[in-house]
């Protein structure tokens, strides 16, 4: 498990340690049953608060991404294929709502958004052709 906090990004870090875990189980990084570090270890190697960890951690678990069980931690939820791509498909939503509500602001038509979506994936997909 990695995680890198910015303390100048926008996101509080709670946020930032939550969203990055939630891009590991979905990407499988993570496996379901893979149990995470304590919240106290955690948020000694980040170098932050035990309440913030404690809050990424709360937040993910009344998400459905985790569990945990008193005193034994807490784990990555065990997924079928069905449920992942269900989790997928609403971060995927949850992120693209607001550059939906920016274009419909802007009298940005579908279409457009559309062909900027396509021209970012097809350069994203160039980039990471290249990495590998």
């Amino acid at each position: 498990m990695f995680i890198t906090i910015s303390q100048f990004s926008d996101s509080p870090i709670y946020q930032q340690i939550q969203d990055q875990l939630i891009q590991q189980i979905l990407s499988g990084t993570l496996a379901g049953g893979t149990k995470l570090p304590s919240i106290r270890l955690l948020a000694q190697e980040l170098h932050v608060s035990v309440i913030t960890v404690k809050k990424a951690y709360e937040e993910l678990e009344r998400a459905g991404y985790i569990h945990t069980q008193a005193a034994l931690g807490s784990f990555v939820c065990k997924q079928n294929a069905e449920d992942r791509v269900e989790q997928k498909t609403q971060r995927i939503e949850s992120l693209l709502a607001p550059a939906v509500e920016e274009a419909l602001l802007l009298h940005i038509s579908e279409e457009h958004v559309q062909a900027a979506l396509h021209t970012l994936f097809a350069n994203r997909k160039h980039n990471h052709d290249d990495n590998d």
